[in-house]
């Protein structure tokens, strides 16, 4: 739970600071901190396996493939059709925040020194990673709390009041 916490509240720093040069309305701050949930929906394997997909389905079926550049991608377009309107900068949003999600997994610690083929379906290559944290240390989480509560002070008493 840290991990993805970490992701959401690293997503509102992004966005908030880049709204320092550019106004960013907060229901598409909003957006994207739900995009950077999207690699993460692979999970629901937790829940129901594969297997039990693929009955259900009647196709061969997988998500792995969600937590990639690929399956991002899928994601944030479905996000997009089912809003009313503003479908393209709900996908800019949604994509965002998953791409942000992507390139901070993409330095994470991983047993064989090489992150995860997120870049797929560009391709399958998998790059070595600079093992910078591991995804289930508390001090990620601390790091992107103070982060966000350092960019929140300095988002409503400096630049706000301005």
């Amino acid at each position: 739970m840290a991990d993805l916490l970490s992701h959401v509240l690293l997503v509102y720093a992004c966005c908030t600071i880049a709204s320092w040069y550019r106004p960013i309305p907060d229901r598409w701050i909003a957006v994207a901190m739900i995009g950077s949930i999207l690699p993460d929906l692979n999970r629901i394997t937790l829940l129901v396996a594969n297997g039990t997909l693929e009955a259900t389905l009647g196709i061969p079926f997988n998500v792995d493939a969600i937590s990639t550049l690929g399956g991002s991608i899928v994601l944030a377009a479905i996000g997009a059709m089912v809003v009313r309107d503003r479908h393209r900068r709900t996908f800019a949003a949604l994509f965002a925040g998953a791409l942000s999600h992507l390139l901070v997994d993409g330095v994470k610690a991983y047993a064989d020194g090489a992150a995860g083929a997120w870049l797929y379906p560009v391709t399958w290559v998998r790059h070595p990673t600079p093992s910078l944290y591991v995804s289930s240390d508390p001090a990620v989480l601390a790091v992107a709390v103070s982060v966000t509560l350092l960019v929140l002070a300095v988002d409503r008493y400096a630049i706000r009041t301005q």
